[in-house]
Formats: structure tokens, sequence, C-alpha cells
């Protein structure tokens, strides 16, 4: 079931990813919440860095463990804007998050249900309660007119 915090979250994300959209990354924001407060935020940073791991939910929930002074996440939702990839999916699995919240699939590399359903496989020791589609129109927009604005700028 979704509340109102859910949306509010989401909307924090997505303030995440506009920062993203505005220094060149694909924006996709993220944010961990424990006990109903954010703990730990991030947005992707793969070319800022340059890093193929600096994805949103990688460092937000990097900066989540530092903050609790643990690695296993439970007890955390993680609200992300983009439905997380394989690596992703597979981080959020290895520190037991309670719950993934998200915006927009990506059916190109999504692994939570577009390419892969990570999170609800049997055969790991962890599953995640999820929750998609939560904001996705906003989210979907933010991503495709980022993307219009860069073949604009190829051109």
């Amino acid at each position: 079931m979704l509340s109102d915090n859910d949306f509010n979250f989401m909307r924090h994300a997505l303030e995440l990813a506009a920062r993203a959209a505005e220094a060149g990354e694909v924006p996709v924001g993220a944010v961990v919440v424990h006990d109903n407060q954010v703990i730990a935020e991030a947005y992707n940073e793969r070319e800022t860095r340059p890093s193929a791991l600096a994805h949103a939910e990688i460092l937000a929930l990097e900066r989540a463990t530092e903050k609790l002074g643990r690695w296993r996440l439970s007890g955390c939702t993680l609200y992300v804007t983009l439905e997380p990839c394989v690596m992703c999916a597979g981080a959020l699995v290895q520190a037991r998050v309670d719950r993934v919240v998200y915006g927009a699939t990506d059916p190109k590399g999504g692994a939570v249900e577009s390419l892969y359903q990570v999170l609800a496989d049997s055969r790991l020791n962890h599953r995640p309660d999820v929750k998609a589609g939560v904001l996705a129109p906003e989210c979907g927009t933010l991503l495709s007119d980022f993307f219009k604005r860069r073949r604009l700028i190829a051109e």
C-alpha cells in the first residue's frame, strides 16, 4: 500500500534527478528512508566521477550504510525514479533493503520487472517488497526530455 509519504519521498528523488540532468547526468535520483526520515540521497554521477558504478541507487546505499554504521539496511526503503538495473537490484538484495519504490520502468535495462525479476527471485536469500509506477509519468518525462535534448545537441 502506498502512502502520502511515498509520493513525497519520490518527489524528493525527482528533485535529485533534475539536479542530475543539470549536471549532464542521466536524470535518476534515489533516496533512502529509515524511520520515516531521509538518511541518504544521491543522483547519477557516472559522467562526473567517471565510474560505471556511480548509479544513484549504489551511491545512496553507500551513504545509508555510512549513516547507519551497518551494511544491512533492514528497515529501509529506497525510492528511485527509474527501475533499477541488474547491478542495482543485486545491491538492493545484498543490502537487505526492506522495500523498493520506483517510478518509471526501464524496458532496456530494468531488472525488477522489465527484463529480469531479480527482486522477486525465490532463489535469493532476500526479496524486498516492491511498489512500481509511483509518479511514473513525471519520472518518464524527465528522462525522455533529457534524451531528446541530447539528441538535438548531437545533431
